[in-house]
């Protein structure tokens, strides 16, 4: 700054000239041979090679970045989406959330199809008489049973793809007997494509992002851990406080006022499954209150603190 302010005159500047890459001179080259070479390609290595022998004395770096140019950008596959009709379909995943200390928490995630409701819970396995009780409770929380439902590979839901032709699977002999005791028929999507099962997909994340996070954040400013109880009591409030009520990026729609909607069609839950104790949610806010209360009263900490990092109002 000093040397341009003592000058009488303004600095000048000048265009800073462009220097030909030593690339260059072989550059017509190389795109014929991967022209030549479509839909085929050659490696960078081999293309290197070839130049290095008609006098090109660049690095083979040179000639992998030149080459990464000419390479075709595939389109990607078109998103199709699938709407389905009220009562019809149900996708249903697990998403494992891993702790520093501790074993990890599960949570099941069902989303309807057509309004987009949501239930979930968290757990702290996923053995086959949790996956039966986490259905249990979601019929009871959607107030119905749907007529499809959508999986990926779990091992407590299928055993054996195509085992008996295309489409034809050995499903688990426990689950499909829960199936058919609830009347709903159990599907699988595509093979390494999430996509199909994109709605509860979304929900995974969304529930990570808004729910999950947040909530560890703030029980970790007071030196707290979440655990099962803690996750469900606070995410049957959310579901039902933020989840159910925001627009939903599709539908342009509540989800918790489209479940009204679709409730009608949902075929009517069965008497409980024999295998499992009935479930029993919790019916409002003040119980939710006092479930996370009596999990906190052995804490050496007062019930205030928890009021004040949970937001539950006094």
């Amino acid at each position: 700054m000093r040397k341009y302010l003592n000058r009488d005159a303004p600095p000048a500047y000048q265009e800073r000239v462009c220097r030909e890459l030593k690339i260059a001179p072989f550059a017509a080259y190389l795109q014929q041979c991967v022209a030549a070479a479509a839909p085929d390609w050659i490696p960078a290595t081999v293309l290197w090679r070839e130049i290095r022998d008609k006098g090109f004395d660049g690095g083979e770096r040179t000639v992998r970045n030149f080459v990464a140019t000419l390479r075709p950008v595939r389109s990607p596959d078109p998103l199709v989406r699938f709407e389905t009709a009220a009562g019809d379909q149900m996708q249903v995943d697990w998403i494992e959330f891993r702790r520093r200390k501790g074993a990890s928490l599960f949570a099941f995630v069902a989303t309807l199809g057509y309004s987009r409701a949501s239930y979930v819970e968290f757990v702290a396995d996923m053995r086959l008489d949790t996956l039966l009780a986490c259905h249990a409770n979601c019929f009871v929380w959607f107030g119905g049973v749907p007529r499809r439902a959508l999986y990926d590979n779990m091992k407590t839901v299928v055993i054996e793809r195509d085992a008996y032709g295309p489409k034809q699977h050995r499903f688990q002999p426990g689950f499909l007997d829960f199936a058919g005791h609830y009347g709903f028929r159990p599907e699988l999507c595509r093979p390494y494509r999430a996509k199909t099962k994109g709605k509860v997909e979304r929900m995974n994340g969304y529930i990570r992002r808004s729910f999950y996070v947040p909530l560890v954040a703030r029980l970790k400013s007071v030196g707290l851990e979440l655990d099962v109880v803690t996750a469900n009591t606070e995410v049957w409030r959310w579901l039902r406080d933020v989840a159910d009520v925001r627009c939903h990026g599709t539908t342009k729609l509540q989800p918790g006022a489209q479940l009204i909607v679709e409730r009608p069609s949902l075929q009517r839950l069965p008497p409980p499954y024999p295998a499992l104790i009935k479930p029993a949610l919790p019916a409002s806010g003040k119980e939710l209150r006092e479930r996370f209360h009596d999990w906190l009263a052995p804490l050496q900490h007062p019930l205030s603190v928890y009021d004040r990092v949970m937001g539950v109002a006094a």
